[in-house]
C-alpha cells in the first residue's frame, strides 16, 4: 500500500519516543535516589563530626535539640537507655524507617554518638526537582521525535508519492506522464528524480514491447490462416475421392485435426491480441450448439479406444459473446481429455451457468495440478498431442471474459474441468 511507509514511520518514532521516555525517567530516579543518599551520608556525616569536635572543647558538653536533629551522647561504659530502640544500630548510616528518619551512629573510645536526622524536606526538594526534570526532558523529547518524523515524512514522501503512482499503473499499458518528479510533493531529491527516470524509460519500453507482441500475433496468426485454409481444403479433396488409400486416409484425418488445433490457437492468438478495453464482437448463441460442434470435432481423436464421449444435462442456456471463444475453450479442454482418457467416459455436462468436463483418465498429481495452467507445461512429455499450450488459453480466455476455469484432479481417477459464465 502507498502509505505503509509513513505508518511505518509514524510507529517507529512512537516507539523510540516512549522508549526513550521510558530511559529517561528510570535514569533520573536512579540518579535523584543515588544523590539524595550521597546527601544524606554527608549531612550526617557533617553533624557527627560536629558533634565530637564539641566533645574534645568540653566533655560535659550537652548537644542541641532541634525539630529536625536530635543527637544522644553515651559516654564509654554508661547505659544506652537514654536511646530510644529504633536508634540502637551498628556503626554506620542507618535508615530508621522507609521514608525520612535517618541515623548515624559513630563509636570512639569516649563513647558513642546518635545522630538522629529528618530529611522530609529535603527529600521533598530533590525528588520534586527530579519529576520537573524528567517531566521537561520527556516534553523535549517527545518534541524533537515529532520534529525529526516531520522531517522524514517530508523526505520520504516523493517515494510514497511514486509507489502510489506505480500501483494505479495499467502492466500492459503504463502511463508515464503522471511520474514527472514536477507534480511530486515534498523534497525530490536526486534518488528519487532517478528513479522517477527509470520508470518512465520503463513504461515507455513496456508499452512498446507490449505493442509489439500484439502486432506480431495478429499478423502472424492472419498469415497463417491462408497456408491452413489450404491445406484443409486439399486433405478435404484427398478425403473425398474414393480412390484414397485407407493408410493415406487416416493420415489425412491427423493433418485435418492438427489443423484444426492450429485453427483454434490462431483464434485464441487474435482474440487475446486485441485490447484488453476492446471487446471482440459478441452474438447471442446457444451454448449447447457449440458443445456439440465441438464434440463432433474431437470424436476423431477417440478413434480405435473404449471410451464413450457424451453430452449430458437438460439445460440449453443462451450467452452473448463470440461463439468462438467459447469452442475453442471446450475444444482444448476435450482434447486434453481424449489424449489422456484411455477407456472410460468423457462426459459434457451442460448447466445453466458453467460447462463441466469430466473424464476417466489418468489425472494429475498435486503438483502437476499446481502448474496445469502454466504455458509449454507438459506433465508427460512423451505422450503425443499438444505443445503444453491448450490449458494456458484456456486460463487467458477465462480471465478476458469473466469465465474462471478451474480445475479438480486425483491421479488415476481423472479430471473434472469448469467453465463458469458470468450471466
Amino acid at each position: 500500500m502507498p502509505h505503509a511507509l509513513p505508518s511505518r514511520l509514524r510507529r517507529r518514532f512512537i516507539v523510540q519516543a516512549v522508549v526513550a521516555s521510558l530511559v529517561l525517567a528510570i535514569a533520573v530516579s536512579i540518579g535523584s535516589a543515588v544523590m539524595l543518599q550521597a546527601l544524606i551520608d554527608a549531612r550526617l556525616r557533617a553533624h557527627t563530626e560536629g558533634v565530637w569536635a564539641s566533645l574534645e572543647l568540653n566533655p560535659d558538653h550537652v548537644p542541641a535539640q532541634t525539630g529536625e536533629v536530635r543527637i544522644h551522647y553515651v559516654p564509654a561504659g554508661a547505659a544506652i537507655d537514654s536511646v530510644p530502640p529504633e536508634l540502637r544500630r551498628p556503626p554506620g548510616s542507618h535508615a530508621v524507617d522507609r521514608f525520612d528518619r535517618h541515623v548515624r551512629v559513630e563509636t570512639r573510645p569516649q563513647g558513642s554518638v546518635y545522630v538522629d536526622m529528618t530529611f522530609s524536606y529535603a527529600k521533598q526538594v530533590v525528588w520534586t526537582a527530579a519529576a520537573m526534570f524528567a517531566t521537561g526532558g520527556m516534553l523535549g523529547l517527545l518534541l524533537l521525535s515529532w520534529l525529526t518524523y516531520r522531517a522524514t515524512r517530508r523526505l520520504v514522501m516523493p517515494v510514497t508519492w511514486l509507489a502510489g503512482k506505480v500501483q494505479g499503473w495499467n502492466v500492459e499499458d503504463p502511463d508515464a506522464e503522471p511520474l514527472d518528479p514536477q507534480r511530486s510533493p515534498g523534497d525530490v531529491g536526486s534518488e528519487v528524480r532517478q528513479l522517477s527516470g527509470a520508470l518512465r524509460d520503463l513504461s515507455t519500453r513496456v508499452r512498446a514491447l507490449v505493442q509489439r507482441e500484439r502486432d506480431f500475433t495478429r499478423d502472424a496468426s492472419h498469415e497463417l490462416r491462408t497456408p491452413l485454409t489450404v491445406i484443409r481444403v486439399a486433405s478435404d479433396m484427398l478425403l473425398a475421392d474414393p480412390d484414397t488409400p485407407e493408410r493415406s486416409r487416416r493420415s489425412l484425418q491427423r493433418i485435418q485435426a492438427a489443423g484444426r488445433d492450429m485453427e483454434a490457437v490462431i483464434d485464441a492468438f487474435l482474440i487475446l491480441a486485441r485490447d484488453a478495453d476492446v471487446q471482440p464482437q459478441g452474438e447471442e448463441f446457444r451454448v449447447r450448439e457449440v458443445i456439440g460442434e465441438e464434440v463432433e470435432r474431437a470424436q476423431p481423436l477417440l478413434a480405435g479406444k473404449p471410451v464413450e464421449l457424451r453430452i449430458t444435462g437438460d439445460a440449453d442456456p443462451v450467452i452473448s459473446a463470440p461463439p468462438r471463444v467459447l469452442g475453442v475453450m471446450v475444444g482444448n479442454l476435450l482434447s486434453n481429455a481424449c489424449v489422456f482418457t484411455e477407456e472410460g467416459l468423457i462426459e459434457v455436462e451442460v448447466g445453466e451457468d458453467r460447462v463441466t468436463v469430466r473424464d476417466t483418465g489418468i489425472g494429475m498429481s498435486p503438483g502437476t495440478l499446481q502448474r496445469v495452467f502454466d504455458p509449454f507445461y507438459r506433465a508427460d512429455q512423451f505422450r503425443s498431442g499438444g505443445k503444453g499450450m491448450g490449458l494456458s488459453i484456456v486460463r487467458r480466455l477465462g480471465e478476458r471474459f469473466g469465465w474462471p476455469v478451474t480445475l479438480d484432479s486425483a491421479a488415476g481417477k481423472g479430471t473434472v474441468a469448469e467453465i463458469r459464465f458470468s450471466r
